[in-house]
């Protein structure tokens, strides 16, 4: 059935389309953007007073899935990014097995099929078993379809085989998404280091782990010329030294999450462990400078880093919990609250980094646009809508998140893929 999205405001930067428009879907791809435009027999959905833009892309999420699937499934992330309004996401390799060969590659498009819900496309790892020691297959992956490769959740401390998997990576077009951490000096910390941990007796994890490895990757991605993409930056430093490698026309990107604009490392207070992620919630200072870096373009993309726990993994002693927190359900409307209406970034620059920029710097061909031809992955949201947090309604298998509770400006109303509804006024196709 075509698809008509009636008198809503359009905001696709990757056609510098920001006006009242209507959006025409015929089959699963956008066959007209327009004024008045007429559709005879197509479903009309009436837009007026919302935002319609193309499917967000999350171009760093963790679905457990081989493995874990007490955590999460393909099922149950898919749902809770459809309901944040992700029409995309790039799955990373941490599951078990580990995603480093081919043939996890090719299970991978295989069980995200048989779900149906929302495009999955795996990240490879950059060595086996995330081990860090021997590089994978990286051409075999490349041919099954992995869109970037990544040991994310552990670093590559081996500086000769990040360049090596760089070198090779190149050949291939993909990109390699760095962990940055150096683990010697983040070794048993739990929290960010300073007045906070020393407070809560706790052992800190300085800014430096992070920073030391921005910069040494950086430098590895001069030598090789190949494109390099920073994961989850939280620091200061971090967002200065990307800064200045683009300005040296070194190819690096990087992203940063919700969690790194929203929260600081007071959210930590009272031992909260569903606020313990690697890296850790930093200062006010970090906090200030990761909303810099994205309103200047140094930061390229916002990702949640969805990182499903059980119970179990986290209700536990601080130092002993799990790292990692969800985060699909609620991107959009934190960034709607702290970055759009603290006019940190407008609506186009947003769309920008959480749709249009993934889609680029992963080639995902179709995705991040609505362009004619494009493929009819759509997002509708109401930023006038409220809503607060509530543990029994959130869609993800897990539920560790220090968001409960909290008020949300903007809610998704639609998410379409491909074509067809997945997700309308709360309800799932």
């Amino acid at each position: 059935m075509d698809i008509i999205l009636k008198g809503g405001h359009v905001v696709d930067p990757a056609s510098n389309l920001d006006s009242e428009s209507d959006v025409l879907i015929k089959g699963d791809k956008i066959a007209q953007v327009g004024k008045n435009i007429k559709a005879n027999g197509a479903k009309t959905i009436d837009c007026k007073g919302k935002l319609v833009f193309p499917g967000l892309i999350d171009m760093h999420v963790h679905l457990r899935q081989p493995g874990r699937e007490d955590e999460e499934t393909f099922v149950t992330g898919s749902r809770a990014a459809l309901k944040g309004g992700f029409t995309s996401v790039l799955c990373m390799a941490n599951t078990s097995p580990v995603i480093d060969n081919k043939g996890v590659v090719e299970y991978i498009y295989a069980e995200a099929s048989k779900t149906g819900l929302i495009n999955i496309y795996p990240a490879a790892a950059v060595t086996k078993g995330l081990e860090g020691k021997e590089l994978t297959e990286i051409g075999q992956m490349a041919e099954a379809g992995a869109k970037a490769l990544s040991d994310d959740g552990k670093p590559v401390m081996n500086a000769e085989i990040l360049r090596r998997a760089l070198e090779y990576a190149k050949m291939f077009g993909l990109p390699v998404i760095s962990h940055c951490e150096d683990t010697n000096l983040s070794k048993n910390g739990a929290m960010n280091e300073g007045f906070i941990s020393t407070k809560l007796g706790l052992k800190g994890i300085p800014r430096a782990s992070e920073v030391v490895m921005v910069m040494r990757d950086i430098e590895l991605a001069e030598l090789t010329g190949a494109k390099l993409h920073i994961a989850h930056v939280s620091a200061k430093e971090s967002v200065e030294a990307v800064r200045e490698a683009k300005k040296r026309k070194i190819k690096v990107t990087c992203e940063t999450c919700p969690h790194y604009f929203t929260l600081t490392e007071e959210a930590v207070f009272g031992f909260n462990t569903k606020a313990k992620v690697n890296p850790p919630l930093r200062s006010k200072e970090d906090l200030a400078a990761v909303k810099k870096g994205l309103s200047d373009g140094t930061i390229d993309a916002i990702s949640t880093d969805h990182a499903p726990h059980s119970i179990e993994e986290k209700d536990v002693e601080f130092d002993f919990a799990a790292n990692g927190m969800i985060g699909l359900e609620f991107a959009l409307s934190l960034a709607n609250t702290e970055l759009v209406k603290d006019k940190v970034l407008d609506w186009s620059g947003l769309i920008k980094k959480i749709s249009a920029n993934p889609a680029g710097i992963l080639d995902l061909k179709g995705k991040g646009s609505l362009a004619e031809g494009s493929d009819a992955d759509v997002t509708v949201f109401d930023p006038a809508a409220e809503w607060v947090v509530d543990e029994k309604r959130i869609e993800s298998k897990s539920k560790n998140t220090p968001l409960v509770g909290r008020k949300m400006g903007g809610t998704v109303l639609v998410t379409i893929v491909g074509g067809k509804i997945k997700y309308e006024n709360g309800k799932f196709e």
